[in-house]
């Protein structure tokens, strides 16, 4: 199925849905405006946020609007302004993911802002985390370890494991880049007697569902990498590939990449080429700024090999990022 068309049409039937009138806002209208939001969400873990982030922008400007002109109850007003401010977060991380993040830093302080004048915990630990993953992506390793550990400590009060494992998967990244290799992996194996928790505590939020086995295994993979052991990553980054669900399709791509590069500066170029390729097939269906670049870094590391095996794979990843 072509992703373009598929995008436009869903993203059509969202565009659709009923505007409350000026003069009344119901739970019916409250519902219409969460499933537009849903949908934006569930298309971008499977597409990428490049065909989404307009329209995210748009759905997040009628909530505004709707707040500011029409009449509800006080409950309501309060479940339109999480919604705004959950919104504003989704068009954070649709900004991040393609690479822009100054627009990313506006629309997370705006979702922050809200959580604080409603006082969600739930929202501002979403956003703080996602403000840690950033200055993590930025090299910012402290600003990310502080961010991820102000979130541990309000994610607290919400008694989900895997919220917490994934907040201290987060801080183990930060702690790699801070060079933290003992620290690191004392939160990665934190993360993961979090995660093996069944049926204790409360139900983990939607936003943090791609957390598990995959991604735990993923983070795995990335602390080795950080530590200049590329050998001992691929088995995790494999492991990881193997577990993810289809439906994140962003996510498996960039699986896929990661463990191209590190079979590369281990020395596999043959296997690192061939995972490079093995990617074009499904980024005919994604569309991510960070994808991209990751895929711009296997290439550079191919052609740097010089050996003739990678040479096929270079052209086929420069020509899909002259595309792009």
């Amino acid at each position: 199925m072509d992703r373009r068309a598929f995008v436009a049409d869903t993203l059509g039937s969202a565009a659709g849905l009923t505007l409350p009138r000026a003069d009344s806002v119901n739970t019916a209208h409250l519902g219409e405006l969460r499933e537009g939001l849903r949908s934006l969400i569930a298309l971008d873990d499977a597409y990428g946020g490049g065909d989404i982030r307009s329209l995210a922008v748009r759905h997040l400007r009628r909530i505004r609007r709707v707040i500011n002109t029409a009449n509800y109850s006080e409950s309501i007003g309060r479940q339109l302004h999480l919604l705004a401010g959950e919104s504003a977060e989704h068009c954070g991380w649709l900004c991040y993911d393609a690479d822009e993040q100054d627009p990313a830093r506006r629309y997370w302080g705006e979702a922050l802002a809200t959580a604080n004048m409603i006082r969600d915990p739930g929202l501002e630990v979403l956003v703080l985390a996602s403000l840690s993953m950033q200055a993590i992506h930025e090299d910012r390793p402290r600003d990310g370890f502080e961010l991820a550990r102000a979130a541990r400590r309000r994610a607290e009060s919400l008694e989900s494991p895997v919220l917490l494992s994934l907040l201290a998967a987060r801080e183990a990244r930060a702690l790699a880049g801070m060079r933290d290799d003992h620290g690191a992996r004392q939160c990665l194996a934190q993360a993961m007697r979090l995660a093996s928790r069944p049926g204790r505590g409360r139900p983990t939020p939607s936003w943090a569902a791609f957390h598990g086995p995959a991604e735990l295994d993923f983070v795995q993979g990335l602390l080795y990498t950080e530590a200049g052991h590329h050998r001992a990553a691929v088995p995790f980054l494999r492991a990881a590939l193997s577990r993810q669900d289809r439906a994140y399709g962003r996510n498996r791509a960039l699986y896929q990449l990661t463990l191209a590069r590190s079979l590369v500066r281990a020395g596999e170029v043959d296997e690192g080429a061939a995972e490079a390729r093995g990617t074009l097939e499904q980024l005919v269906e994604v569309e991510s700024g960070r994808v991209t670049r990751r895929l711009a870094e296997v290439r550079d590391l191919l052609a740097a090999t010089n050996a003739a095996a990678a040479r096929e794979s270079v052209e086929a990843l420069s020509a899909y990022v002259r595309r792009g």
